[in-house]
């Protein structure tokens, strides 16, 4: 570990392996050139058969990678070792003072910081920091950037990184083996995922052999991934896995275990953490409290993470964390709205919770349902049916069996439910699946047949033979009633008057969104509707009664909406990573700045503003640009409402175009006066003084939000059907 022999021996090896993986690259896409060739004549993809050679380039590519993390790891343990024990020669004694250079107006004070304080973390002495001046300017220069390079110090040999591995292209994968290998064990969590994943391989496969065919020959890079699942790890808690066996939540677990298939199945390299010291060990985080820097660039193109990976991410990663946080994808049940993630403006007008505050461009946060558009629609997958499943389901359909929605007891504590239980009960056999230990849960009424907690294929069955999934008002959003969909059955559920949100109810009560939810699904209750999903007031026993007969006369077909199939979902995610880059994003405009001017103009109708179809302007954008319609919304109004009142879905990534006297002016609006200030339901127009407002920070530009006071201008886009995440030319 000593001499540079051993660095040379590595570099070489590193050289070697690189010189293999652009080999079998080159072999992998000529494969898969002759199969898709092979294809079209004979009617299908062999997809089968590329995985061996792609995991054997993914194993050479791994071992490139970990001797190319030695050989760094070597170089910093040799430069750490010269910064401890080399003597600074007299000669450089009085260079050791902190500049004043106007370019590093911070350097003075970081200096004085470390004089004081360079023991409270034992990072600091890791990279070199003895209490020595010389040794506080090297770190502040070298490793942190707060002081300019010392003229004497080797600038080569200080910022050597280390060599990245060629790019590769991402090949489609088929078999999730190694998947299930890189999930781990050790939890019910974690079993729960991999038995799930291991269930739908061959959905995965048919999906991306499907979309495979979809993009054609379209080039795309294998991104190198890490997926941190904070909320499983033993340091925030991890309070699902006990429960996996007893009935607790599986939401988050669905998905987690989508993510991860989605991810692995387009080809991208992943790495899966489940614990803080994993985590940091593939971070590369220096020993100590957490306050230095990486001691590697990050070799993550992407994270996926959640709120509690978050947390443990700024923690630990020093100043790295704002440096590498535009990589973060943050996995948000319930989403985050613009005015709750922007710090400042969260803590000035009263819309700081314990889950926002993050400042990250609000499309990181990724949701499970598409009910926050200033957020990425991320979702998880239902299981498809063929047709021939579809028609035995049919032909198996007991016409008055209802299953209940709701594994643990105190979701059956709900008041009145003896009511509209005992109307069911009258047309229908009720069945639940109440998880119980002993003795039969006191709150499941007598004639419900309970199941007890089924597995997941024997809760399938149950459902492909029942009529009537019916909810209890709790839990919100779950992936429950799509199965249940899916498998044939109509969902009915309850409607919330008033709707329940974060200033009624104690459940949202600290959740970043003001989101009002009127039914427990509002998916199923907006995107899917009647015949499949009824939604009804059950404390009015005549309604209930008569959505319960019109139900038993209802036929209905198996229905999953393409988004919640595995390749919407391949398709969606494949989009993301291709298209969304948060690490490019200009910064803040200066108060008071005009938007770039765009061809924006007044639609025939005079109802709204388009982009001029003659129009060569065409910025790069995504989603592109001619799909936006901007309208100016009634006072009171969101803009996610205002864009589904005319079949459209907002679009933020659209605000700054708009963002101009000139929309305005276009949209014949007298704007008397214009002013830039912070505010999230700008850009507006107050109708009293005729004055327009624009908006001064970029990441307040918000769909949600609306106050009677103002005319909010919005920007909305089209979408593919049955894919809302996606306008008609956005893949």
């Amino acid at each position: 570990m000593g001499g540079p022999e051993s660095r040379g021996v590595l570099r070489k090896m590193s050289d070697l392996l690189e010189l293999m993986v652009k080999r079998m690259d080159t072999l992998a896409r000529l494969e898969n050139s002759s199969e898709l060739h092979r294809a079209a004549g004979g009617g299908h993809f062999a997809l089968d058969r590329l995985p061996a050679g792609a995991g054997l380039m993914e194993r050479i590519q791994a071992i490139a990678q970990n001797v190319s993390d030695i050989a760094v790891k070597v170089d910093q343990l040799l430069r750490h070792s010269l910064l401890l024990h080399s003597k600074v020669s007299e000669g450089r004694r009085d260079q050791c003072e902190a500049p004043s250079d106007p370019k590093f107006p911070d350097c003075s004070g970081k200096v004085e910081w470390m004089r004081a304080r360079w023991t409270s973390d034992p990072c600091y002495a890791f990279f070199g920091v003895d209490g020595t001046e010389c040794s506080f300017l090297i770190y502040l220069s070298e490793v942190e950037w707060f002081c300019p390079p010392l003229p004497w110090r080797n600038q080569t040999a200080t910022h050597m990184a280390p060599k990245p591995l060629p790019k590769v292209q991402a090949v489609f994968r088929s078999n999730l083996s190694h998947l299930l290998e890189l999930m781990g064990s050790g939890k019910e969590s974690l079993i729960f995922m991999k038995k799930r994943t291991k269930r739908l391989t061959a959905q995965w496969a048919l999906a991306a052999q499907r979309l495979a065919q979809k993009l054609g020959g379209t080039q795309r890079d294998q991104k190198q991934i890490l997926v941190h699942i904070g909320f499983l790890t033993e340091e925030s808690g991890d309070v699902f896995s006990p429960r996996v066996l007893k009935g607790g939540p599986l939401g988050e677990m669905v998905q987690w275990a989508d993510i991860l298939a989605a991810l692995y199945v387009l080809g991208h390299g992943l790495r899966v953490t489940v614990s803080l010291k994993e985590l940091q060990s593939n971070l590369g985080v220096p020993p100590g409290r957490g306050n230095c820097p990486l001691t590697v660039p990050l070799p993550f193109d992407l994270i996926y993470t959640d709120y509690h990976g978050l947390q443990q991410m700024k923690q630990h990663m020093g100043l790295s964390f704002k440096k590498y946080r535009c990589r973060i994808r943050v996995i948000d049940t319930f989403g985050t709205e613009p005015a709750y993630n922007h710090e400042e403006y969260a803590t000035l007008h009263g819309y700081r919770t314990n889950w926002g505050y993050w400042s990250l461009n609000p499309k990181q946060f990724m949701t499970m349902f598409p009910h926050t558009p200033d957020n990425s629609f991320m979702g998880f997958v239902s299981e498809e049916l063929n047709e021939t499943e579809k028609q035995l389901i049919k032909d198996g359909k007991a016409s008055n069996m209802a299953v209940v929605y709701g594994k643990e007891a105190s979701i059956w504590k709900l008041q009145g439910k003896e009511k509209f239980l005992g109307i069911l009960n009258k047309y229908m056999e009720i069945h639940g699946t109440v998880y119980y230990e002993s003795q039969r849960p006191p709150e499941v009424p007598a004639f419900v047949k309970n199941h007890g907690l089924l597995p997941q294929p024997e809760f399938q069955q149950l459902l492909r033979k029942a009529k009537l999934f019916i909810g209890f008002g709790f839990p919100y959003e779950g992936p429950a009633p799509l199965e249940a969909i899916a498998n044939g059955c109509v969902f009915l559920q309850s409607r919330f008057s008033p709707p329940h949100s974060s200033l009624n109810h104690e459940f949202f009560r600290g959740k970043p969104t003001s989101r009002e939810v009127f039914s427990q699904h509002p998916y199923a209750e907006n995107f899917i509707g009647k015949p499949h999903v009824w939604t009804v007031d059950y404390n009015n026993s005549e309604e209930f009664e008569a959505a319960i007969k019109a139900i038993m006369r209802t036929q209905v077909d198996p229905y999953l909406p393409y988004e919640y199939t595995c390749e919407g979902m391949l398709e969606r995610i494949q989009a993301y990573i291709q298209h969304q880059d948060f690490c490019a994003a200009s910064g803040p405009a200066p108060p008071g700045a005009r938007a770039p001017q765009s061809p924006l103009v007044l639609a025939p109708n005079a109802t709204h503003l388009e982009w001029a179809p003659d129009s060569g302007v065409a910025p790069r954008a995504w989603p592109p640009v001619h799909s936006l319609r901007a309208w100016l919304a009634a006072p009171g109004r969101a803009c996610t409402d205002t864009c589904l009142d005319h079949g459209l879905i907002c679009e933020p990534s659209f605000f700054p175009f708009l963002n101009s006297k000139d929309a305005f002016q276009k949209l014949q609006v007298p704007c008397d006066s214009t002013e830039s200030e912070m505010n999230h339901l700008y850009p507006a127009f107050a109708q009293p003084g005729q004055e327009c407002f624009l908006q001064k920070e970029p990441l307040l530009f918000s769909c949600a939000g609306s106050s009677t006071k103002y005319h909010r201008l919005c920007p909305c886009r089209d979408f593919r059907k049955g894919q809302v995440a996606l306008c008609q030319d956005c893949l």
